[in-house]
């Protein structure tokens, strides 16, 4: 009797582990990880040049996989703080692992050379966010 009772605990102790398991994978797939890219521009960057960061930007999604959802847009805030930055682009992952891909793809390499010379400040901004 007395194995029956500790075969009984090691089994709901098992059980127990794997629903938990379960419910964290799952709390996981229902988040997906948004990058935001903030940019401040030079003021010597003209429009053109500009309009050609945005437009070399918006490629990547076409060029690396990893990417599930982008989108872009310009400051329109009234509140006047936002500190002269005037562009935001986010970029939507499935994981962690998917950001770090696209990190060190020879696409976002090549986007970084166009943008490099044109902002004066950039700020990367990464979070968890519910789908």
């Amino acid at each position: 009797m007395h194995y029956r009772f500790g075969f009984f605990v090691l089994v709901s102790f098992t059980l127990g582990i794997a629903m938990f398991a379960a419910t964290a994978r799952s709390a996981e797939q229902e988040k997906v990880l948004r990058h935001i890219v903030m940019y401040k521009f030079n003021d010597s960057a003209a429009p053109a040049q500009i309009q050609e960061v945005i437009d070399a930007f918006g490629q990547l999604p076409k060029k690396i996989n990893t990417i599930v959802g982008y989108e872009h847009g310009t400051n329109v805030s009234p509140e006047g703080k936002s500190e002269g930055f005037t562009h935001v682009f986010v970029v939507t992952f499935k994981t962690a692992a998917d950001r770090d891909a696209y990190l060190v793809h020879p696409a976002h390499a090549e986007y970084v050379k166009v943008v490099q010379g044109r902002r004066e400040k950039v700020i990367v901004f990464d979070y968890w966010a519910d789908r």
